[in-house]
């Protein structure tokens, strides 16, 4: 079949979520490598705010404490600081203007509620999808096998006619359990996500 979809991971994908800078802060503050992230999203309370079901005040206050326990000191807030780092790419943002149309053209993130705000009135980049779907609003998660099909069928397409993108490799790997085909890109390693496009046959109409 044909590639007539096509679904991104955001974070990573659509912004650019600068891990170089979380490794500057790392660095400064005497961290291990990966303590930011780890703090953040791989822990109970993050599992719980991706699938709607936690408070995200709590989530960001437990993060920040774990962190000064294993700096064993006080800490600015370098969440914060890592956050205000992110930006958008601006080069994949550009590509999905010039597949929609023929594409249908969605989000599929774990994200708490705020995503569609982001997209929305943050980014101004919602009228470049058909749909955004965000694992808070949802309830279920990446690498879900469930959450896959439902991107599918809320862009009423066969999961075989859908192209998914991710950053990490196991939301990857678990589209392609379902029948999707899908691409792992990664901005930090200077992934041309238009080549891994073309390289699949999904490419911009020529001008007529």
């Amino acid at each position: 079949m044909s590639i007539r979809g096509l679904i991104f991971d955001f974070g990573g994908v659509i912004n650019n979520m600068r891990w170089d800078v979380a490794r500057e802060l790392e660095e400064r503050h005497g961290l291990e490598r990966n303590s930011i992230l780890r703090s953040l999203y791989d822990s109970d309370d993050w599992r719980e705010v991706e699938t709607g079901r936690g408070d995200i005040e709590q989530w960001r206050r437990a993060a920040h404490e774990r962190l000064e326990t294993a700096a064993g000191k006080e800490l600015p807030p370098l969440h914060r600081q890592w956050h205000e780092a992110w930006h958008p790419i601006h080069e994949n943002i550009e590509l999905i203007k010039t597949l929609r149309p023929p594409y249908k053209i969605s989000i599929l993130s774990n994200a708490d509620l705020s995503l569609e705000d982001r997209i929305r009135n943050g980014m101004g980049i919602h009228h470049l999808f058909d749909d955004v779907i965000s694992s808070a609003v949802v309830g279920m998660a990446k690498p879900d096998h469930r959450i896959y099909r439902l991107a599918a069928e809320r862009l009423e397409l066969p999961v075989e006619e859908c192209l998914f993108t991710d950053d990490a490799e196991r939301n990857v790997e678990a589209a392609r359990e379902v029948g999707m085909s899908a691409v792992h890109f990664r901005v930090h390693k200077g992934d041309d996500l238009a080549a891994q496009f073309a390289a699949l046959g999904v490419r911009p109409e020529p001008a007529a």
